[in-house]
């Protein structure tokens, strides 16, 4: 009987391509894209293993992984904590993990749809803001970017008070993070597979590259950043997902952690970082079908789906 592996993805070919491949060269599975029309409120399950590229930019398709999730596919990654995940809670997530975070504050947005009444629907919001308070938090240099945004969209450097009201004056409804700005001398971004599997890869983010440098880590300060990534993976449960940590001084500081569609274009992580991608993107979806694996989450559903008469957990 061969299992079907589904994979749902954008523009990039890299990955997708080379990851099928691989999959179908291994006896008893079948991988590719999928093609979704009009889905069935009674679907059942048919991919044993969906991984989802790119259901962050196209609601239909993250609509779709829920529903297939119900129906017991295993999805990477779980796309109803993907919903509800952003990045101040995992700030807040990684200070409690004793990680070390850069002073975070989490901003009102600035605008609000038309149907919002100022006077009548944001009575629980402070108003004006302390902003005196909030930079003596923060400090400056500081980076006013989205609680829930990617992609380096929407990321200002600001120096000044000045400075950051004119910019947050200018992003309208988005929901903003003012954080203290790290003066790293060394930057590592990470890329983490099946919760278990990290490879820590030098970064330029001023240039968004990454660097050909093995071993450019101590093996002291490797093993910090090796079990900080660990930790916030196994924490927020992504099966794929990328870690960035800016290093000052010796100390490690965790930036950015909610990535699970990671870069892995071929020709920007480098050959030997892509070709490891591949190996274990491959041993995790193989894994999860021989050894019969659920998401390791729990959701009240399953629960009383499993309660009822003749039901089962998903």
């Amino acid at each position: 009987m061969t299992t079907k592996i589904g994979v749902i993805v954008g523009m990039e070919n890299d990955f997708p391509e080379a990851f099928c491949a691989r999959m179908n060269a291994i006896p008893g599975f079948s991988a590719d894209f999928v093609k979704l029309g009009g889905i069935r409120d009674d679907m059942p399950m048919d991919c044993r293993v969906l991984i989802d590229r790119i259901s962050h930019e196209v609601p239909f398709f993250r609509f779709y992984l829920k529903a297939a999730a119900l129906a017991g596919s295993y999805v990477i990654n779980d796309p109803f904590w993907w919903s509800a995940d952003e990045k101040f809670f995992g700030f807040s997530l990684a200070k409690k993990l004793g990680l070390v975070v850069p002073h975070t504050v989490m901003l009102p947005q600035h605008s609000y749809i038309p149907d919002i009444d100022p006077n009548r629907s944001l009575r629980n919001l402070q108003y004006p803001l302390d902003w005196d308070a909030i930079i003596d938090y923060v400090g400056f240099p500081a980076i006013l970017k989205p609680a829930d945004g990617g992609g380096w969209k929407h990321v200002y450097r600001v120096d000044s008070r000045d400075e950051l009201i004119w910019r947050y004056d200018q992003t309208g409804t988005l929901v903003m993070t003012l954080q203290q700005f790290v003066n790293f001398d060394d930057y590592v971004r990470c890329i983490c597979i099946g919760r278990e599997q990290i490879r820590p890869i030098r970064y330029d983010p001023q240039n968004r590259r990454y660097l050909p440098d093995e071993g450019f880590l101590s093996p002291s300060l490797q093993a910090q950043v090796v079990d900080g990534a660990l930790a916030l993976n196994q924490s927020l449960g992504y099966d794929m997902n990328s870690v960035e940590f800016a290093i000052e001084d010796g100390v490690p500081y965790a930036i950015d952690f909610t990535n699970p569609a990671p870069d892995m274009y071929r020709s920007s992580i480098l050959e030997p970082n892509f070709e490891w991608c591949m190996d274990k993107m491959v041993e995790l979806v193989t894994g999860i079908v021989r050894e019969n694996r659920t998401m390791g989450t729990s959701y009240s559903f399953e629960r009383y789906l499993a309660a009822r008469p003749g039901g089962t957990k998903p």
